[in-house]
């Protein structure tokens, strides 16, 4: 599994990429990551900050939260359907 970088670097990465003032590929070699990894930070600022396409951080906590609970919802149904035909 990737190393987790802290928010406040990643913000600090992504705001000195975005003044353009040196080509990513040494900023990225600046700050030990990989080009492909400010690639990705510079997508997922752009969804946050709303100037591309996508769901935000919150949009797919909540996500993964109401798919949780339909999956919970589902087993429940299906033990209360078995439940019926034992019953009958």
């Amino acid at each position: 599994m990737a190393k987790a970088y802290p928010t406040e670097f990643r913000d600090d990465v992504v705001r000195v990429a975005r003044k353009h003032e040196a080509p990513i590929n040494q900023i990225a070699k600046d700050f030990w990551i990989s080009e492909a990894t400010l690639h990705n930070w510079l997508k997922k600022s752009d969804v946050e900050d709303g100037a591309r396409p996508g769901l935000n951080e919150s949009e797919r906590s909540e996500l993964r939260a109401l798919k949780k609970r339909t999956r919970l919802l589902e087993q429940e149904n299906e033990i209360l359907r078995r439940a019926a035909i034992y019953f009958a």
